[in-house]
């Protein structure tokens, strides 16, 4: 595509003073009326503007129920013409006793009620479709839990007690019950983490819990709220840096039909979820996120999205609750995005992203022993 063609779409938006311009170059989109280049490059703005993808999903919508709308029109129209050439009055007085006519009348005019039947079906259709697509706005399903749901009360006073114990040897001032849970994933030795903002949002306080069951106090670095990451620092003095990273972080796009799975806290242990990636487009086409066929339950929010390789690919954040298995995660390459627009003073020092992993080659089993005392139980209080 020549650069000059590119520099004037792009000109053409940035200088755009109200909606109503944006529709219009929307629908020319939708309509197949840009040429080539053009459309070339509002997708690509589509992929880097979330807000614009979801204008132009939003606006195919409308789109359609307009279209059904018409269909639906005309269709009453030709329905009214039919109903006027009829006298129904009068075929019953002339008609009634002699069905041999009734008989040729159904013969001359199958044709204009079969054309009728058909549009009927059609508009049936069409608003089924306009009226599922509708109900499916309200079933995104974010997956952060709250917590203390799952454990009846023996439990809950047995752990209780065992932390208060444990906790008073250690000199760690005892926590009460979270009321918020997630998952969250290492991205450096040094403490960094990554989790869903939905999970953090709004916190008084945050902890992370390891696999062996150590609390640690965090902070948040930095959230992004239009990409549904945060960024999290263990600010605990009792934290010991973790090993090298037997994970790295995927930049590249993942292939669809490729074999992934999540290690999360769903519940107070960490489960396992696997399947494979089935589109590479979240809900209502989102750019941001791949779609993929693992059942995943609140508590998976922020949880990692791996490949066989060991590669992260995403975050798992969400869930379509009309759909069976459709479970959505945010790419890792927003990650990555994500990282590189924190400050240096925020960060205290570079975070740095290990370039290769060691999971290659190894059983799933072997896989999980590696990663499991990288992925974090995080509690929010508020």
């Amino acid at each position: 595509m020549p650069a000059t063609i590119k520099e004037a779409v792009f000109s053409k938006l940035m200088v755009m003073r109200n909606d109503i311009e944006l529709e219009n170059l929307i629908e020319d989109y939708l309509n197949g009326k840009l040429t080539p280049a053009e459309a070339q490059a509002f997708e690509q703005l589509r992929a880097n503007d979330q807000a614009i993808d979801h204008r132009v999903v939003a606006h195919k919508v409308f789109l359609d129920s307009i279209t059904a709308y018409a269909q639906q029109s005309s269709l009453q129209e030709q329905l009214d013409h039919i109903h006027e050439t009829i006298d129904v009055d009068t075929l019953s007085r002339k008609l009634g006793p002699h069905p041999s006519y009734i008989v040729n009348l159904w013969k001359q005019n199958k044709s204009a009620l079969a054309i009728a039947a058909s549009f009927i079906l059609l508009t049936c259709v069409s608003i089924y479709s306009v009226l599922h697509n509708t109900r499916q706005i309200g079933s995104y399903e974010m997956l952060s839990r709250k917590l203390g749901k799952i454990e009846n009360k023996q439990d809950s006073q047995n752990k209780l007690i065992r932390n208060i114990v444990s906790n008073s040897q250690s000199g760690k001032p005892v926590l009460s019950p979270a009321k918020y849970g997630g998952t969250g994933f290492a991205l450096t030795t040094n403490g960094y983490l990554v989790t869903n903002n939905h999970v953090i949002d709004k916190a008084d306080s945050i902890y992370v819990q390891d696999s062996k069951g150590a609390s640690y106090k965090v902070k948040v670095v930095a959230q992004f709220p239009e990409r549904d990451l945060a960024i999290l620092k263990i600010s605990d003095n009792s934290f010991s840096r973790l090993s090298s990273l037997p994970y790295k972080l995927k930049r590249n796009s993942a292939g669809m039909g490729e074999h992934v799975y999540t290690l999360g806290y769903p519940k107070d242990d960490a489960v396992l979820g696997e399947g494979y990636l089935s589109s590479k487009t979240g809900y209502g086409g989102d750019t941001l996120a791949y779609q993929v066929d693992i059942r995943v339950n609140p508590g998976n929010s922020g949880g990692p999205l791996l490949d066989n390789q060991g590669n992260v690919i995403g975050v798992i954040s969400a869930r379509e609750n009309e759909m069976d298995g459709a479970t959505y995660a945010i790419k890792s390459k927003y990650i990555m995005d994500a990282l590189g627009t924190i400050s240096q003073d925020s960060l205290g020092k570079i975070v740095k992203t290990k370039k290769r992993n060691v999971l290659q080659g190894l059983t799933r089993t072997r896989q999980i022993e590696k990663i499991q005392d990288y992925v974090f139980m995080i509690k929010v209080y508020n």
